[in-house]
């Protein structure tokens, strides 16, 4: 989860290895490597806690929309859309 602004962040060095014609071309871009990098780890790290949530609830989920399907939505009759 992000922090919020103006709380700092340790940072840790780590050494990636990129493409070098990808680097290149982020260079003259100047595209700025490392917040790249941080940026499409961020997205990753949480496209795979979504993933984890979903399979370790999949359970709960699977029984509340069998739920629905059967009775329906709960307080449907006041629906006004």
């Amino acid at each position: 989860m992000p922090k919020p602004a103006g709380e700092a962040r340790v940072r840790r060095p780590t050494n990636v290895t990129l493409p070098v014609e990808l680097v290149a071309e982020a260079k003259a871009l100047q595209v700025n490597v490392s917040q790249a990098c941080e940026s499409g780890l961020a997205r990753s790290v949480a496209e795979a806690r979504r993933a984890r949530w979903l399979e370790e609830n999949k359970e709960a989920i699977d029984a509340h929309n069998a739920m629905i399907e059967r009775d329906g939505l709960i307080l449907e009759e006041f629906r006004q859309f």
